[in-house]
């Protein structure tokens, strides 16, 4: 069985944890709105004014005009990730991080030792409310993608289990939004068709869903029927490590962009030196407005788990790499691949660890 774990409101939760004045006011962690920085976080208050993660700044200060607006934190939140992974790791080694607050673990091993999948769940939230005053919301499936779907249902702190003989019941009348890989411009075309459900989407042939949406259609299909054969991939043993964010809203700003890259450069690049691993090869991914989905990769000289380093790669890429097209993007993706141990490779007689370079 597999367990989703996604921390709730994480940055937000983590600043009323320190500063309890700021529990019950609306809380947005981001840049500022005077340098067209974005969301990184906005806690459940803020959310209610319609203010949410990777949203202009100066849009969420229009919504939300008396939010609490604080500076992120990055590195302290890792710190506060790594106190999560720990807790983690002694009930499984199999770990799979998604980002600083979110990730699979497999605990299908480990149900001898601490009881049921369900169990290990609850005895996760339990650790975080005791050791780390945070909570988190946890979904309980025998796949990734099911898994995924039940911890978003009930957040905040919301734990859903769903077995495995439940899983189509569990499905078919949830919304066909909730499918991976269907934003606003897919879904309308399901809209028209009729069809808003994901057990309406099951009783489409496949070959229609191929003709409409190509490649995609196979995925939605295999999807709505439960199918989804994905092992949980600790970090050491990836052959590649990314993290992406479904944005909200498509977004047009290349500004914004380049601003919420940044934080995924960053978040890869601390899981690689988390692990001493380095990479050699960049790449990012774009999903655009109409669901056309490209990469872009880059093969650098050197291997590296350097943040600037992945990170002008990144922003090379994305800046002029990219088709020329005037559609908003609706997802971002940054990864690393062909990854190394860096503990094996050699220095030179002129290298010299440098931990500003690490910032």
């Amino acid at each position: 069985m597999i367990l989703h774990i996604d921390m709730d409101a994480f940055y937000a939760s983590v600043e009323e944890r320190d500063n309890p004045s700021l529990v019950g006011k609306p809380v947005i962690v981001g840049g500022s709105a005077e340098n067209r920085g974005v969301v990184a976080a906005a806690n459940y208050e803020a959310r209610k004014f319609g203010v949410h993660s990777a949203m202009a700044s100066v849009q969420a200060r229009r919504l939300c005009p008396h939010a609490v607006v604080i500076k992120p934190r990055i590195d302290y939140y890792a710190s506060v990730s790594r106190q999560i992974r720990d807790i983690f790791e002694q009930f499984t080694p199999l770990v799979e991080p998604l980002s600083l607050d979110e990730a699979f673990l497999d605990v299908t091993g480990s149900e001898s030792l601490f009881g049921p999948s369900a169990e290990i769940g609850r005895q996760i939230k339990q650790r975080f409310r005791e050791e780390l005053r945070l909570t988190a919301s946890v979904g309980v499936a025998s796949n990734k993608f099911v898994a995924k779907i039940a911890s978003a249902l009930k957040k905040p702190d919301g734990f859903v289990v769903v077995e495995p003989g439940e899983i189509q019941a569990f499905l078919d009348p949830l919304p066909v939004g909730r499918l991976w890989g269907i934003g606003k411009v897919t879904g309308q075309v399901f809209e028209q068709l009729g069809v808003r459900t994901i057990g309406q989407l099951r009783q489409m042939p496949l070959a229609t869903l191929n003709d409409l949406f190509g490649s995609s259609g196979e995925h939605y299909w295999q999807l709505a029927h439960r199918i989804d054969d994905r092992q949980v991939v600790p970090d050491r043993k990836a052959k590649s490590i990314s993290n992406e964010t479904t944005f909200a809203e498509d977004i047009a700003d290349m500004e914004v962009l380049r601003a919420w890259l940044v934080e995924l450069v960053e978040q890869v690049a601390r899981r690689l030196r988390q692990h001493d691993i380095k990479g050699r090869t960049v790449e990012l991914k774009v999903r655009f407005a109409d669901f056309q989905t490209i990469t872009r990769s880059m093969t650098l000289a050197e291997s590296t788990n350097i943040t600037r380093e992945l990170l002008d790669a990144g922003l090379e890429l994305l800046t002029k790499h990219l088709p020329a097209r005037h559609l908003p993007i609706r997802l971002l993706g940054f990864g690393v691949s062909k990854l190394g141990d860096s503990a094996k490779a050699q220095l030179t007689l002129f290298d010299q660890p440098d931990r500003k370079r690490h910032q």
